[in-house]
């Protein structure tokens, strides 16, 4: 059995703060869930590029008795995100051995910097709301949304040839979520049924015209009153999150680093001590790129 050390003690501290970090991370986000995610446990640094593939067109091609195959040489399609954001939430905890003991005093710690870096991430998932530029907007800056408009959105993305089974989102802010719960034919039992009992008793909306419906603190607004609200239908390969991992600290350097990963999404704790406030300083960061991959699959969606 290994001894106990003030090494490997401090790397199970460091383990125990990223165990606890990546599923409040993930819990935080909307649009990080629904998206197209891609990580690999790969070393990166701010400034790189990552090629995502898009799959080709293929044509479907009728093959006479006796004859033969009609060969394609489709283009393998390709966007390219730059990793351009390192983002980072910085805490100190002054005595660290009280935090262990009580658990519950590592979250107080620890949850506020999670949240932080959860909002960076849906805040420049949202604003790429100005790639969708295949589809036209639907609906009315300033005005309140209608089913009409919905409906639009949908059938802008099945002219684009969305496959059918690929299940669609409706993202809005908190005041078009609530024009939706209140239209009539979607708020009430006997239109709706079940469903219309839960945006009436729950405050649900749940599902409409084949599109889930979430709604984000984060979905940008432009103009002046009434201004212009940014939500956004899509499908998941509309838009990408890349993230990758971060290099660990220079040996040597006092400081300890650890990788969370779970569900195509990973993060570097560090923890350093401050000798100049006589506290643990524990870093978490994260190294990540967003932008448009499929810009038919995705249209604006202004109220």
């Amino acid at each position: 059995m290994p001894s106990i050390t003030s090494s490997n003690v401090a790397q199970a501290i460091v383990k125990l703060v990223a165990a606890d970090a990546l599923p409040a991370l993930v819990g935080n986000l909307v649009m990080g869930n629904l998206v197209n995610r891609d990580y690999e446990p790969t070393l990166a640094q701010a400034g790189d590029t990552v090629n995502i593939p898009i799959p080709p067109t293929l044509q479907a091609n009728n093959i006479t008795e006796g004859g033969s195959v009609t060969t394609q040489n489709p283009d393998l399609g390709n966007s390219q995100i730059v990793l351009d954001s390192h983002v980072e939430a910085t805490f100190q905890i002054p005595d660290v051995t009280k935090v262990l003991a009580v658990p519950d005093l590592l979250n107080v710690y620890l949850q506020p910097a999670v949240v932080a870096i959860a909002q960076r991430i849906e805040s420049d998932l949202m604003g790429l709301y100005p790639g969708f530029t295949t589809n036209s907007p639907v609906g009315t800056g300033g005005s309140a949304i209608t089913e009409a408009t919905v409906d639009a959105a949908e059938t802008a993305l099945f002219n684009a040839k969305l496959p059918a089974s690929e299940p669609k989102y409706l993202v809005v802010d908190g005041a078009t979520y609530s024009q939706l719960r209140q239209i009539p034919r979607f708020s009430e039992y006997q239109t709706a049924g079940e469903a219309g009992l839960r945006a009436l008793v729950d405050g649900s909306v749940g599902k409409i015209k084949d599109f889930f419906v979430f709604r984000s603190q984060f979905v940008k607004k432009t103009g002046v009153s009434p201004a212009t609200t940014h939500n956004m239908a899509f499908a998941k390969n509309a838009l990408g999150l890349v993230i990758r991992r971060l290099p660990q600290p220079l040996p040597g350097t006092g400081a300890i680093a650890e990788y969370a990963e779970l569900g195509n999404f990973g993060m570097r704790v560090i923890m350093s001590y401050q000798p100049n406030t006589l506290a643990q300083q524990f870093t978490v960061d994260v190294l990540y790129g967003a932008a448009v991959i499929r810009n038919s699959f995705g249209v604006q969606v202004r109220s």
